[in-house]
């Protein structure tokens, strides 16, 4: 026999026994928390991200999430938890609700699940501060970032708040915002925002609230797990930490990245860092047993996938059909066809069938060119096989960023190609997708003595690059102006035009041409 949606519910909701710690429970608390949902307002494939389809499993979208969060709620009531729903950001581009509606739909939907409080991600800043200040303008929620210093920019001026406290389940809760200083170099908040360091930031924020008597204080973190473990070692007075940035999925789950909460031992106290993953395919509901004086005292809950078990909430699905009518017909355009599916979760850690196919796409689009390079991060999603539709195309490149042609010399090329291993495998975003080249990295080496040998294709056969010769060399106008680390470009060009076409169109181009089926893994990024 079937369970039930009650008891499949139930189960997703069913929190592992608390783990103690060594102080007595005077309140009890429920945090549920989002992180990079990318405005992925309709649900997605469970392992890519990618537009869902009917034969693959499919998690989120907005209606579901919602209906997630109450139903979190509603559980947390019964246990006789207060309650806390936040966001830790990068809300902002991904699909195109983001293209069309520049944040509204984002906006109407956290309104509508009951956001609380909310980090800014990087990605909030793509379209600029003016376009952020009309979300802030619009949320009936504080948005919190403590490192950025907003009192230059007209826009966000008093804007925005460090910090922010509620009392919930008769304990005092206090949250702090923080914000990936490398925001400049991913996004384009532009000149008169200031990134600050996070750990001075947090440090300062602390003080203030304890200074107020004792609470439990959370960081909203849109850093990335890597420095939230920095963090945690490094500043004390924080009990828990929200991340997000990384899209790491910190869950009870067989793909999972580890934990949660995962603990870190902090300066003054253990810190749980906990985080969803990205694109709202999971919901984060961390139980807190609080001491009187605001210390954790034992930890449950669950990050729970956003699949069936969960009702859809009706009223956020009508508002999500009515912002969904003008991206219809654009949408459905069939551009091409694919003959399997493409994933993007290896396109920051080597050569990946994607990137292969975008570069490709780049360098034949770009009158000239001989050589491209695009990053890794940029790929947003994968591309489904069979029929690809202008949709999806956008879905995997949704930044609106052009076709950028330059001329650069091999030197430069090579310490492009360095700055873009600088980070590792993993999360960097950085990380090269080429065409017209092939390069051999060792991991393991020091960052700016990674690579191992450039060679360039040229007549039917691959020579080694020269560091003095000119090469006209494709990438995207986010790149060529420096975006993610590649100062080569801004600063080395010669005769760079940034105003090409757009790259989701130079890639529908390629996939409807026929040429995106022939491109293979071909070994063009070695590891050595």
């Amino acid at each position: 026999m079937m369970p039930s949606r009650r008891a499949l519910l139930a189960a997703a909701l069913a929190a592992p026994a608390l783990r103690a710690a060594r102080a007595e429970t005077a309140h009890r608390i429920r945090l549920v928390h989002v992180n990079d949902f990318h405005s992925r307002h309709e649900p997605v494939a469970r392992a890519t991200g990618a537009a869902c389809r009917a034969d693959a499993p499919c998690l989120g979208g907005s209606a579901r999430l919602a209906g997630a969060i109450a139903a979190a709620r509603a559980e947390a009531a019964a246990a006789g938890r207060g309650v806390v729903a936040v966001d830790a950001g990068d809300q902002f581009m991904g699909s195109l609700f983001y293209t069309q509606h520049r944040g509204a739909a984002e906006l109407a939907v956290m309104k509508a699940w009951g956001c609380e409080a909310m980090a800014p991600g990087n990605h909030e800043f793509d379209n600029g501060p003016a376009n952020f200040a009309r979300f802030v303008e619009g949320a009936d929620f504080p948005i919190l970032a403590a490192n950025i210093e907003a009192r230059d920019e007209p826009a966000l001026a008093g804007r925005l708040r460090p910090w922010w406290e509620t009392r919930r389940g008769g304990a005092r809760i206090a949250f702090i915002g923080i914000t990936t200083p490398e925001t400049p170099l991913l996004s384009s908040p532009g000149p008169n925002l200031r990134f600050t360091d996070p750990a001075e930031a947090v440090t300062r924020a602390v003080a203030a609230i304890r200074s107020g008597g004792p609470a439990t204080v959370v960081l909203l973190s849109h850093s990335g797990l890597q420095a939230d473990r920095a963090l945690a070692q490094a500043t004390g007075g924080v009990d828990v930490i929200i991340g997000g940035h990384s899209h790491t999925l910190l869950a009870a789950e067989p793909d999972a990245d580890g934990p949660s909460p995962l603990l870190v031992d902090g300066r003054d106290r253990a810190v749980r860092i906990v985080q969803t993953g990205a694109y709202g395919r999971f919901l984060g509901m961390l139980d807190l047993d609080l001491a009187a004086d605001g210390r954790v005292a034992a930890t449950g809950g669950a990050c729970a996938p956003v699949g069936t078990a969960f009702p859809e909430d009706a009223r956020v699905a009508a508002l999500i059909a009515e912002l969904a009518r003008p991206l219809e017909e654009t949408r459905r355009r069939v551009v091409g066809t694919l003959p399997a599916p493409l994933g993007n979760a290896e396109c920051r850690r080597g050569e990946c069938l994607l990137g292969n196919i975008v570069a490709e796409a780049l360098l034949a689009r770009a009158q000239g060119a001989e050589i491209a390079i695009t990053n890794g991060g940029g790929l947003r999603a994968g591309l489904p096989g069979g029929a690809v539709t202008y949709g999806d195309v956008l879905t995997t490149l949704p930044f609106g960023n052009t076709l950028a042609l330059m001329g650069l010399r091999g030197a430069d090329v090579a310490a492009a190609l360095e700055n873009g291993l600088s980070q590792g495998a993993g999360t960097a975003g950085r990380f090269p997708q080429v065409a017209g080249l092939r390069f051999a990295w060792d991991p393991t080496a020091p960052p700016g003595a990674r690579l191992r040998g450039v060679e360039v294709a040229e007549g039917g056969r691959f020579v080694p690059l020269d560091p003095g010769r000119v090469y006209r060399v494709a990438t995207n106008d986010f790149m060529r102006r420096g975006g993610d680390g590649y100062a080569a470009f801004r600063d080395r060009a010669l005769d760079p035009y940034d105003g090409g076409v757009l790259l989701e169109e130079a890639l529908a181009d390629f996939i409807a041409s026929g040429r995106a089926a022939a491109v293979r893994l071909d070994g063009r990024i070695a590891v050595r």
